[in-house]
């Protein structure tokens, strides 16, 4: 990061350090991205559509860039610290009314104000805003003063092409037509951001603190896999309409059950093997390698699988307690078997992305997962529900069983080392605060 100058730098921004970790206004911050995730769920839930689930996916991206701006922020400077808590208050007040925006980001609905205005309007703001921090940092840097312009360009010509997206295509009389020229303008300012962003972040982009920045992109599992527990409970309309049954209890078990092993195959000992090669990585360039191909972009398909899985899951759960469903559920179909079995192999599929790019593992009990659950999706899709989740969560079982046991003596030594980390850190804690306390 750039060089400030003097006192004036600190009572702005006060920059990062190798050893800091998450802030709890990082972890504020995160919370508007739990809601940005129930409501992408809910609103795919609602159309159940392929062009949908496009959609979803288009909007998880744009999200997504936005976070990875937080996260980029967070690793550089102190967000706790200096006039940070302003700027982050301000992108988090955007990122919901961009959250709000959701319903009508795409067709503009009548009776308030306009949607695809609005989300645009706020997608600029958050990234404009995360652009000030670094203008703030690299001034002082001449080389990467001249590297704003450009940067600059990208959250500019995503907006424009947003707005775009939002207004002409409505005004076709093909409709067909208008909804392809606008998952196209979409899908174009995505490409303009991610390949725009992953060019020119090879002249500025420098991961300060290796510890948080993993820290950030696990607790961002953590929250995704959260939004899977919280569909669980808000799918089937408990407190409301409908009563718990039998099939809604083991459908609920069997969530959690599968949720749980989505857990262990990335936290058990990826996330630890993953943070220390990160560490290890002392060269510049191997750790932006590591930093943007195995965090900013691998964990975004991902964060994807937890979502589908959240949604089929919602939905499943909700056909499960309706008065009239049989005992064991109707049918899945393919539509929410991709859904439901697609978003675990995706999930499975990344973790082994993870792995092979971090580590240089072949996760082949993972692997062989995935095309199972590809080869037994169309016999899930005309089984009762309930048996398709049993049929899930005892694959996954067995995958992940296999994974953990041949791991031939890295698990214990990745998590013991993990353990002596912690151990050294808090006794350095508990010394600090022995002198000083």
């Amino acid at each position: 990061m750039g060089n400030g100058a003097g006192g004036r730098w600190s009572n702005v921004v006060q920059r990062g350090a190798p050893g800091s970790r998450t802030t709890r206004l990082e972890l504020f911050f995160d919370l508007v991205f739990v809601f940005a995730f129930i409501n992408v769920t809910s609103l795919t839930a609602s159309t159940p559509t392929p062009l949908n689930l496009y959609r979803c996916l288009l909007v998880l991206a744009l999200l997504w860039w936005c976070w990875t701006g937080f996260a980029r922020v967070g690793n550089g400077v102190r967000t706790d610290q200096g006039i940070l808590p302003v700027v982050g208050f301000v992108t988090v007040a955007a990122t919901f009314l961009l959250v709000l925006s959701l319903p009508g980001a795409f067709v503009d609905r009548p009776g308030g104000l306009h949607g695809p205005l609005v989300f645009a309007g706020c997608y600029f703001v958050i990234r404009v805003a995360q652009f000030a921090v670094f203008a703030w940092v690299d001034r002082a840097d001449p080389a990467r003063r001249r590297s704003l312009l450009p940067r600059l360009v990208l959250p500019l010509l995503t907006t424009v092409l947003l707005v775009v997206a939002g207004t002409v295509p409505q005004r076709l009389a093909d409709r067909p037509l208008g909804e392809a020229l606008q998952l196209a303008l979409w899908t174009v300012a995505l490409l303009v951001e991610y390949v725009g962003g992953v060019i020119l972040g090879r002249s500025w982009w420098v991961v300060v603190s290796a510890g948080h920045w993993a820290e950030r992109h696990a607790l961002m599992v953590l929250l995704a896999l959260g939004e899977s527990i919280i569909a669980l409970g808000l799918g089937a309309k408990f407190f409301t309409d409908l009563p718990l049954t039998l099939p809604v209890a083991v459908a609920a078990v069997l969530g959690i059950a599968v949720a749980a092993m989505l857990w262990w195959a990335y936290f058990d000992t990826l996330a630890f093997a993953m943070e220390q090669a990160l560490h290890h990585a002392r060269d510049p360039a191997a750790r932006l390698h590591l930093a943007r191909d195995v965090y900013t972009l691998l964990h975004l398909p991902l964060i994807a699988g937890v979502i589908f899985f959240a949604l089929g899951l919602k939905d499943l759960l909700a056909e499960a307690a309706a008065p009239n469903t049989p005992p064991w559920g109707e049918p899945l179909g393919g539509f929410w078997i991709s859904v439901l079995y697609g978003g675990v192999a995706l999930y499975l599929l990344s973790v082994a992305a993870c792995a092979f790019a971090a580590l240089r593992r072949v996760c082949w009990p993972l692997l062989v997962a995935v095309l199972a659950l590809a080869g037994v999706a169309p016999l899930g899709a005309v089984l009762p529900e309930l048996v398709a989740l049993i049929l899930l969560a005892a694959l996954l079982l067995v995958a992940i069983g296999v994974e953990t046991m041949s791991e031939d003596g890295r698990r214990r030594q990745v998590r013991q080392l993990a353990l002596e980390e912690q151990f050294a850190v808090e006794e350095e804690q508990s010394r600090w605060r022995r002198d000083h306390l």
